[in-house]
C-alpha cells in the first residue's frame, strides 16, 4: 500500500463520504486504484464513512489507517566483519583495500558495493547548506568564458573553435557578451574594456573564473604576466576577486549567463561568420535577454540595470586603458627582443638580459625593473622590425648607417679618384665590399680628404683598389709623390694588367 500523508487521508475519507467513486478519487489524488480501495475498506471497517461519524485526530488516524511497520532491513553481508571494517576505516584504508583484505584474510565473499554502502553508513555526509548572497547594485561583475562550437573567421578564411565571453552584473543580471577565437591575455583585457564601455560604468569588484586553459590563473597569480590585469584594475578602480577552485556556486550568475547564451542564442543557429554572429548577439542581449523575466529576480535585467545599477557604478576614466599585455623577453645578440613575431631593438648593454615588455595599443615599451629603456611604435604584423641605431655599439651602428648610397655621396665630395674607387668596389656585390668601402672612407678622419684622394688616385693608376693597398700608400707617404707619366691624370681603366706577356710563361701561346 502506498504511504500517504494525514491530510490526504482526511481528504480521501471526505471524498468517500461524499460518494465519489474510487476511479475518480484515484485520478484526482494521483494515487493507484488499489491504494484507494484498501483505504476505502479500512475506513468502512472503522465506521468513518457513516454520515454522523467524525474523523479522529491525526494520532488515532495514523494508528488505524497509517502504513504498517517498515519491512525488516536485510542484514548486510559486512555486518559480521563490522569491527574489522571500522578499524581499517579509522586507519584511513581505502575501501578497495578493505574489500581485498576481507576477502584474503577473512574469507569474505560479498561485493565491493556492500563495503561502500556499509562505510557510507559509518560516515553519513552532513547536509551542505549555502547562504544566498544578495549583491548591492554596482558592486560586482562576474566574468567567464564558454565554448560555442565553430565559426568562420573572415580574417584567416578558416573555420575555428569559438568562445563566448560573458560579463554579468550580479545585481541586475544584465550582461555583456562577445564571441572570440581565443582566450589570450590581450583578448581578456580588451573584452573587459569593451564591457565597461557597454555598461557605461565600472563595478567595484570583478569576479573571474579560475579558467584552466585560459588566462585568469596567470592574470591573478603570476606577478609578471598578471601585471597588465592588475594595472587595468588600478586604472578603472575595481578589485579582483578570483573564484575559489571547485566552487562554481560562487559565480553562478555568470555561469547561468554563459549557459543561457549557449542554449538560447547559439543553439540551432548558423551565422555567416563571427562578425555577423556578434552583431546578432548584441541585438539579442538587448531585445531578448535584457527584457526577459529573470528566474531569480523576476524582473527584466535591462530594467533593473537602467533604474538602479547604472547610476550606482563607478564612472569611466577619461582615457581608456591602453595596455594590452606585459611579457618578459630576452634581448638577443642582435640587440632585439621578439614579441608576437615582431622585432624591437634595445640598447646593446642589455644583450642576454630579460626585460619587461609593455605591449600597448600603439606603442611597445621595454623596461628593466622600473627603468624605461626603449619605446617603439607597435608593429602591425609578424616579421616587422623596429630598430634604433643608437641601440648598437658605435662601430656597429656606423656600419648600418653608412649605406652604399651614403658612401657614394661621401666619395664624390672627396674627389674623382675616391669616387672611382668606391664605384668600382660597389659595382659588383656591394654588400660584400661595403665594409672595405667604409674603412677606406674612414681614413679621412686621420689623414684628411686631400691625402685620401691622392692615395686613391695612385691606387687607381696601379690597378689595386683594396683597402690594404690604399692604407700602405698612406703609411709610406707615397700619396705625396707624383705619379709616373706626363700628367697626374687618373687612368680611365681599372682592370689588372700583367707586367710580363703571357708568352713568357706559356711559350706555346701565340700573341
Amino acid at each position: 500500500m502506498e504511504r500517504i500523508h494525514m491530510n490526504q487521508m482526511r481528504d480521501l475519507i471526505q471524498r468517500l463520504k461524499a460518494g465519489e467513486s474510487e476511479r475518480r478519487i484515484a485520478q484526482d489524488m494521483q494515487l493507484s486504484r488499489q491504494t484507494i480501495h484498501k483505504y476505502h475498506e479500512l475506513a468502512k471497517k472503522e465506521g468513518y464513512l457513516e454520515k454522523a461519524a467524525l474523523i479522529p485526530d491525526d494520532e488515532r488516524l495514523q494508528k488505524v489507517l497509517g502504513p504498517g511497520p517498515k519491512p525488516p532491513r536485510i542484514a548486510s553481508s559486512v555486518e559480521e566483519y563490522g569491527e574489522v571494517v571500522k578499524t581499517l576505516h579509522k586507519q584511513e584504508v581505502e575501501m578497495v583495500a578493505i574489500w581485498q583484505q576481507l576477502k584474503k584474510n577473512y574469507g569474505y565473499t560479498g561485493s565491493y558495493s556492500a563495503i561502500r554502502r556499509y562505510v557510507a553508513r559509518l560516515d553519513p555526509k552532513p547536509v551542505d547548506v549555502y547562504l544566498r548572497v544578495h549583491t548591492p547594485a554596482g558592486e560586482e561583475m562576474q566574468v567567464d568564458f564558454g565554448s560555442v562550437g565553430s565559426l568562420y573567421d573572415p580574417v584567416t578564411g578558416e573555420i575555428r573553435n569559438a568562445y563566448v565571453f560573458v560579463a554579468t552584473l550580479s545585481y541586475s543580471r544584465h550582461q555583456y557578451a562577445e564571441l572570440v577565437f581565443d582566450q589570450k591575455i590581450i583578448t581578456w583585457i580588451s573584452l573587459h574594456r569593451r564591457a565597461f564601455e557597454y555598461f557605461g560604468g565600472v563595478p567595484r569588484r570583478v569576479v573571474p573564473d579560475n579558467l584552466k586553459a585560459a588566462v585568469v590563473k596567470v592574470l591573478v597569480y603570476d606577478p609578471i604576466l598578471g601585471e597588465a590585469y592588475r594595472q587595468m584594475a588600478l586604472h578603472y578602480g575595481f578589485l579582483i576577486s578570483p573564484t575559489r577552485p571547485a566552487t562554481p556556486r560562487h559565480k553562478g550568475k555568470v555561469e547561468n549567463g554563459v549557459h543561457y547564451v549557449q542554449r538560447n542564442f547559439m543553439a540551432g543557429q548558423a551565422f555567416a561568420d563571427i562578425d555577423c554572429a556578434n552583431q546578432h548577439l548584441k541585438t539579442w542581449i538587448r531585445d531578448v535577454a535584457g527584457v526577459r523575466d529573470h528566474g531569480t529576480t523576476h524582473e527584466a535585467p535591462l530594467k533593473l540595470f537602467r533604474e538602479f545599477e547604472q547610476t550606482a557604478m563607478l564612472n569611466l576614466p577619461t582615457e581608456p586603458f591602453s595596455l594590452c599585455e606585459i611579457r618578459v623577453a630576452k634581448v638577443h645578440s642582435d640587440c632585439h627582443v621578439v614579441i608576437s613575431g615582431s622585432f624591437y631593438s634595445a640598447p646593446y648593454i642589455y644583450v642576454g638580459q630579460k626585460l619587461d615588455v609593455y605591449v600597448r595599443e600603439r606603442v611597445v615599451e621595454l623596461y628593466q625593473s622600473q627603468k624605461l629603456v626603449a619605446t617603439h611604435v607597435r608593429c602591425q604584423k609578424p616579421g616587422q622590425w623596429q630598430t634604433r641605431m643608437e641601440h648598437y655599439p658605435e662601430y656597429k651602428s656606423a656600419y648600418l648607417q653608412r649605406t652604399p648610397d651614403f658612401c657614394r655621396q661621401t666619395a664624390v665630395r672627396m674627389g674623382p679618384a675616391t669616387s672611382k674607387v668606391v664605384e668600382a668596389l660597389l659595382a659588383e656585390r656591394p654588400l660584400d665590399h661595403l665594409r672595405s668601402v667604409q674603412a677606406i672612407l674612414k681614413l679621412e678622419e686621420t689623414v684628411g680628404a686631400q691625402r685620401l684622394e691622392a692615395a686613391c688616385a695612385r691606387a687607381v693608376y696601379y690597378g689595386d683598389l683594396h683597402y690594404r693597398r690604399i692604407k700602405e700608400i698612406l703609411n709610406a707617404s707615397l700619396d705625396r709623390e707624383p705619379l709616373p707619366g706626363p700628367t697626374n691624370v687618373v687612368q680611365p681603366t681599372l682592370p689588372h694588367a700583367f707586367a710580363r706577356p703571357a708568352t713568357d710563361f706559356f711559350p706555346q701561346v701565340q700573341p
